[in-house]
């Protein structure tokens, strides 16, 4: 199966986005079609032995749209600005031509020439600055659908052939103002929809305005200036202070401060020296640095921000499904409603033959699914825009949505509220026979070959002491429980007490006290065994971030009950949750049962969010209602996880929560302010509370509230910028 992104232009609002959903899931061995009417896109994943982009290109053409494959940020950006001149030129024309129109029309009764001027004014309006709505309206009749462009078409047309009738004197009345100033409404509503629109995905384009445009590099002994662009694998760059880094690599000279915040959210700069990473569009803040070019395009940690991103605004939340079930049917019965308006005031109570028309020419007007269509998609923008300058990558709208059903958070304890960098902190020696240097020589020399981040720190421990490695035979890691291996013709053990009990080992009561108050302190303590002897405990701490403490009892001010989950024993690892303000333990949890612990919480009921590393707890993130994996700010593509943590920093867990679940409240508020506009509005327009609102019963009233219900919407989901997490 292959994803593709194709950007869509000529949409004039959600039911246009629902048409061409439908139209690409005919298209065979397409599986998926989520189109985004905010965004301008398209994302579709299809069998590539039975389709093609280009198949896709087409039938997105058939239906009267354009089409093109990728997305292009430049173009985009352009074709933005096009429409919104475009919008622009229309509304100028529309407004120029409208103005004198209402006043012939409703004002100047006894002005001479007044219908043929009225006819001069309104026309270029009806089919120049209309032009686009007759041909949504085509394009949706062939297509045997209905849009909104149906009703704009419709309503406006109806009003317009109606004056030519007066006109020429066959009726008594005429509405060409109406037209006029209707289509120049609705115009002014898609101007102010497309401007905010352009707001809403100003994030990526921020995003991508962060690489620098031109790199120094060194070529044939010299430093040379060239486009970013054109950075080749393996070229050294060359970046003074207060420089951006052109692109991924590793420092190879130099030394200085990195502020990553525009990739991370981190406001702290990261002391950079040979052999650091550092990555494009960051900032070089004070020395010089000589950087190696490792990863250039699409392969950069930008590019996959970027990349996840568009894939996050371009998906289709759930809670869409709603408003596309709305919009399916509404354009018809709104069509239905209009023509019982007519037939109802003209057949049934006898009103005069315009006045029935300005009733059905006010409902096809004031009821636009629009609204509806707006809420969820620029709410989804926003959201992922504001997630991604905070650090936050949310990798789909279902992921975002989700963060609003989750009761209940699972912490991975190593490198989630921990540093991940545990240090030696005791060595006690339990037999006469040994002393604190031979205890850590042994216990390296077994630990050299395991990959366990403990092993890691009684190695660096030995290493930092100069002691000397001794040669290990038959070594093997029994996971969970710790290593063993022969060190000369001893069988040498490193472990748990599961690996105590194992050995048939014997622990004194005074070695067993030692233990107990080490693990008291929140230490993992380990026993070094010779055969089944135990001759000395290593101690070693992994200590909480300085945020864990905070980001939990924020989590908690959410109402959310949290859990920790470690291999620890049950008394290192309450002592570590007790520091951390944690109740809930779940101790001696081996790698692969984490998995098996999220599913039991689940089948209690609880809507769980496991946190975790990404990569050993993958199996846990994927069980999970929500994964949300601590990335280090550097591989952002980690798969396991649905929402990715740039900073690893816990504390975003709370913030990601708190987004999602404002975004989500955004959504429901613009849903219910789009649903109370319609059912509010159509019974209005159609004359039902006459004898109180008929003032109100007017086609211009009902095209500038059909207008301004869109603007608000996409103005209510920009105000997520300034929530609070």
């Amino acid at each position: 199966m292959k994803k593709t992104d194709l950007t869509i232009t000529g949409m004039h609002c959600a039911s246009c986005s629902t048409l061409i959903t439908r139209g690409l899931s005919k298209v065979p061995g397409v599986s998926k079609a989520n189109v985004n009417y905010a965004a301008g896109r398209a994302l579709v994943e299809f069998d590539e032995g039975v389709a093609s982009d280009s198949q896709l290109v087409d039938k997105v053409k058939s239906l009267g749209y354009g089409a093109t494959v990728g997305v292009d940020h430049d173009h985009e950006k352009m074709l933005r600005k096009e429409e919104i001149e475009e919008l622009k030129l229309k509304l100028l024309i529309g407004t120029i031509l409208s103005i004198p129109a209402i006043a012939l029309g409703m004002f100047l009764m006894e002005f001479p020439y007044r219908l043929p001027l009225l006819f001069l004014l309104a026309t270029p309006v009806q089919f120049f600055v209309g032009l686009s709505f007759y041909q949504g309206a085509i394009s949706a009749l062939r297509n045997k659908t209905a849009s909104m462009d149906t009703l704009i078409a419709l309503g406006t047309s109806t009003a317009y052939l109606y004056s030519i009738a007066a006109l020429f004197g066959f009726a008594s009345e005429q509405y060409f103002e109406v037209g006029a100033s209707l289509i120049t409404l609705v115009i002014l509503g898609k101007y102010l929809e497309a401007v905010a629109k352009g707001r809403a995905s100003d994030a990526i384009r921020k995003l991508m305005d962060l690489t620098p445009k031109m790199a120094t590099v060194e070529r044939n002994g010299k430093e040379v200036e060239i486009a970013s662009s054109e950075i080749m694998v393996g070229d050294v760059m060359v970046i003074k202070p207060g420089e951006k880094i052109p692109t991924d690599g590793t420092v190879v000279s130099g030394g200085s401060s990195v502020d990553e915040s525009m990739l991370t959210g981190e406001s702290l700069p990261v002391e950079k020296m040979k052999g650091g990473k550092v990555y494009g569009a960051t900032v070089n803040k004070h020395g010089m640095l000589r950087v190696r070019a490792d990863k250039i395009g699409a392969d950069t940690a930008l590019s996959q921000i970027v990349k996840l991103v568009e894939d996050a605004q371009g998906s289709r939340a759930p809670i869409q499904r709603f408003a596309d079930e709305i919009s399916a049917v509404f354009v018809p019965i709104v069509i239905v409603i209009a023509l019982a308006t007519f037939a109802g005031w003209y057949f049934v109570f006898g009103a005069e033959f315009s006045f029935a028309i300005v009733a059905a020419v006010s409902v096809l007007v004031i009821a636009c699914p629009c609204a509806l269509g707006l809420a969820t998609p620029t709410s989804i923008m926003v959201g992922t825009g504001i997630g991604a300058q905070r650090g936050i990558l949310f990798k789909n709208a279902e992921a975002l949505e989700g963060t609003h059903k989750i009761n209940t958070v699972l912490l991975d304890k190593t490198g989630t509220l921990t540093e991940g960098k545990p240090k030696v902190t005791d060595i006690v020696p339990i037999s006469p026979k040994f002393n604190q240097k031979s205890i850590l020589a042994l216990a390296a020399s077994l630990e050299k070959s395991s990959e366990h981040p403990l092993a890691d720190a009684i190695v660096q421990e030995a290493e930092e002491g100069g002691i000397k490695f001794a040669r290990v035979a038959s070594f093997k890691a029994i996971p969970g429980h710790g290593v063993v291996g022969k060190i000369g013709a001893k069988l040498v053990s490193l472990g748990n007490k599961k690996l105590v009990v194992e050995k048939k080992a014997k622990l004194s009561s005074d070695a067993q006290m030692k233990m107990q108050v080490l693990e008291g302190e929140g230490k993992t303590v380990m026993v070094l065994m010779i055969g089944n002897e135990a001759v000395g405990l290593i101690a070693v701490a992994d200590m909480l971030k300085q945020s864990s403490a905070p980001a939990v009892a924020e989590m908690k001010k959410l109402g959310l009950s949290v859990w920790m989950m470690t291999g620890d024993n049950e008394r290192t690892a309450r002592a570590i949750a007790k520091q951390a303000g944690i109740e809930n333990v779940l101790a001696e949890v081996l790698p692969q049962d984490k998995a098996a612990k999220v599913k039991e919480l689940q089948e209690k009921g609880m809507r769980v969010a496991m946190v975790g590393d990404g990569i050993n707890d993958a199996p846990a993130l994927a069980q999970a209602d929500l994964g949300i994996a601590m990335g280090s700010g550097t591989d952002v593509a980690i798969e396991s996880g649905d929402v990715v943590l740039m900073r690893s920093d816990v504390m975003d867990v709370a913030r990601g929560i708190r987004l999602g679940r404002a975004t989500i409240s955004k959504i429901r508020q613009n849903f219910f302010w789009a649903l109370i506009y319609n059912v509010l509005g159509i019974p209005i327009a159609a004359g039902v509370l006459y004898p109180y609102t008929g003032w109100l019963l007017s086609p211009i009233i009902a095209g500038g509230a059909m207008a301004l219900s869109s603007v608000s919407v996409v103005a209510n989901a920009l105000t997520l910028r300034w929530a609070k997490l």
